[in-house]
This record gives structure tokens, sequence and C-alpha cells, in this order.
């Protein structure tokens, strides 16, 4: 089996680990506060990622090198967290996954002011036509624009933002700066708003919540295998895979199935998205791969971020 075909495997495995794990979000999300959800998500995760990082001891290892820039991703963590926990909470698996897998459209758009890419004819195209999927999706002036919308929406937005700074201080920042300082944020945070919408937690539920932590952990290091293994041209796409996932998951365990005229905008904004990650897979046409070099889902600072971990100029 070619490297290629390996890290293709890889990927599916690691991405339909993630879409199980969006499952239990949903469902937990039914029962309790998006805050109280990432608030005992990010308790769980924390042991790992504080394990992981350990080795870095120098004593200047939590201060931040672009604190500005840190500081605004913490931000965008925190809210792109908060609003797509909440969009697959009362959204459709099926529809928050099209609007989530925007966000390479959008990373293409402003990676132009933050990185200084220059996007051809090609990739502008693309963007546009899966900006016109995303219409699709929403369907202005048939159906009403939920909360649930626009926090699908705010999450694919924040997300990239986030990704974008990452893309642009993560060579120069540690690892465990651009990792922990979102997860402490989330805590704060979460916990400050929490109070007001707490709902004791079943035990059941609580096993759910540990059981996240751990898929998140193991389709993490799939998916950073994958890219060991394989071509990020390959291996990037396989992330559109959910959306199978999404509908499988969705009618077996919510009872949902997509209409025509959502798989019609999400097979738009899927086409477009692999269409920019082929034009940036080839020689000259960009020339920081914003989209290639991604690697990670939405940046939630709850889910170790696919491409610090596997970074592997870390201090």
């Amino acid at each position: 089996m070619s490297p290629n075909a390996k890290g293709a495997i890889f990927a599916l495995l690691g991405f339909a680990i993630f879409s199980a794990h969006d499952v239990i979000v949903k469902y937990l999300g039914s029962q309790y506060s998006t805050f109280q959800v990432i608030f005992f998500s990010v308790l769980f995760s924390f042991p790992m990622i504080f394990t992981m990082h350990l080795r870095e001891r120098s004593a200047d290892n939590m201060l931040p090198k672009h604190p500005w820039w840190s500081a605004l991703r913490v931000i965008t963590t925190v809210i792109t967290g908060m609003s797509a926990f909440y969009a697959f909470s009362v959204l459709p698996l099926a529809q928050t996954y099209a609007f989530l897998f925007g966000m390479p459209l959008v990373i293409t758009i402003l990676s132009i002011p933050m990185l200084g890419e220059k996007v051809g004819v090609h990739r502008g195209g693309a963007v546009i036509v899966g900006l016109i999927g995303v219409m699709v999706v929403l369907r202005p002036g048939t159906s009403d624009l939920s909360l649930g919308h626009i926090a699908a929406l705010t999450a694919a937005v924040f997300g990239a933002i986030g990704s974008l700074i990452v893309r642009k201080i993560g060579s120069e920042e540690r690892n465990i700066v651009l990792l922990m300082y979102p997860m402490f944020a989330n805590l704060i945070v979460m916990a400050v708003l929490m109070p007001a919408h707490y709902v004791p937690l079943q035990l059941f539920d609580l096993g759910a919540l540990a059981l996240m932590a751990m898929m998140a952990s193991v389709a993490s290091l799939f998916i950073i295998l994958a890219y060991k293994t394989g071509e990020a041209a390959v291996v990037a796409p396989m992330h559109y895979s959910q959306m199978i996932w999404a509908i499988v998951y969705g009618f077996f365990f919510f009872d949902e199935l997509p209409d025509q005229i959502t798989m019609l905008g999400s097979a738009i904004i899927i086409g477009s998205g692999i269409y920019v990650v082929f034009r940036e897979g080839r020689m000259k046409a960009s020339n920081t791969t914003p989209v290639l070099l991604n690697r990670s889902r939405a940046d939630t600072g709850i889910i170790p971020r696919i491409s610090i971990l596997s970074n592997k100029n870390a201090n």
C-alpha cells in the first residue's frame, strides 16, 4: 500500500472518530448548557495535554513571544468553541458540518491581509462558488435564520482567524503556549458563565464527557499519523468524509435526514474546498498554503490542534 493510501486511511479513521465525538457533543448539548459541556470537556482533556508538554521546562515556557497575537487567538478560540458546541447542540449534524466546511474558504480570504497570500482567479472563483453554497444551505428568505445558524457561521469565521494566527506565529511560538492558553481561558470563562446554567451531571454523562476527551486524543493521533504518512494534498480532503458520518449518525441517533437543498449546498461547499486544496498543492499557486497547513478542525481550545502537535520544529 502506498504512503498516500495509508495516509488517507488514517485520516478517514481519525475523522470518523471525530464525528462520533460530535455525536456526544450534540447529545450532551441537549441536556446541559454549552458552558458546562465545554468546562468539563477541557477538564478531562487537560491531563493529556499537560503531560505531553512537561518536557518543556525552561523558566519562560509559558510566556508568549507574541503576546498580542496570542491574546487574540485565545479570544477567537473561546468564541469558536462556544459557537461550534452550541451549533452542534441545536442544528442537524449535516447542516452544522456544511457551515464548518466553509472554514477553508474563509481562511483563503483572510490569508490575503493576514499572511500576504496572493489569491489568483482559480482560488478566488472557488471561494465565491463556495460562499454561494453556504447561501444555498442558509436559504435566506425561505427559512428563519436561527441562533444556531449564526453560531455555526461564527465558528467557521473565528476558527479561520485562529488558524491563520497559528500559521503566522506558530514557527516562533512555543507549542505549550499555543495549546495551554486557550484551555486555561476556556476553563476560566466557562467557570464564570456555567453556574447560572448548571445542571448536576449524571454518572452516564460524566462517562460520556471522559469518552469525548479520549476520542479527541485518539482521533488527533490518527490524523497526525495521516499527515506524517501521506501528502497534505491527499490527506486534507478526507476531512469532508465527516459529512457521510453526519448523515449516518444523524439518521440513527437523532432521526435527522438532510433535505436535498442542504445536500446540494454541502456538495458545492465541499467541491470548492477540495479545489482550493488542489490549487494550493500545485507548485507556485500559493506562497503560504494556509489551508493545506491548517490540518485541523475549527480550533476550540478543547481538542488538541493537529498542526501544533505535529509540528516538528517545536521548542
